[in-house]
């Protein structure tokens, strides 16, 4: 049994035991998270797919860690100009384990 699930602004493909970095959820480790943006529900033998959120699906799971991503090193340059400017971004993630899908 999976589920594709919304938050962040993206798309997931979950399933029970599994543990996924989503986008910062706000939270301390062992909170309960509920996601109830579900797109698709899909049993051994039954696919629900929402219009566009299936009706009653919720995913539940746990905050494993809060953490920072990788960090990406922004450059830019103007040419000719001596203008030169560095920075570099961690994007603040969540580590979620999933624990049940239902409906």
């Amino acid at each position: 049994m999976y589920a594709v699930i919304k938050t962040g602004g993206k798309q997931y493909q979950v399933a029970v035991g599994e543990t996924h970095e989503f986008e910062k959820i706000l939270g301390n480790p062992g909170d309960a998270v509920t996601f109830d943006q579900v797109l698709l529900v899909r049993d051994e033998d039954t696919v629900r797919i929402g219009d566009p959120l299936v009706k009653g699906a919720t995913v539940t799971g746990t905050i494993v860690e809060q953490k920072k991503g990788p960090k990406t090193t922004v450059f830019k340059m103007k040419r000719r100009k001596g203008s030169r400017r560095k920075i570099g971004h961690r994007q603040p993630l969540t580590r979620v384990k999933i624990a049940e899908i239902a409906g």
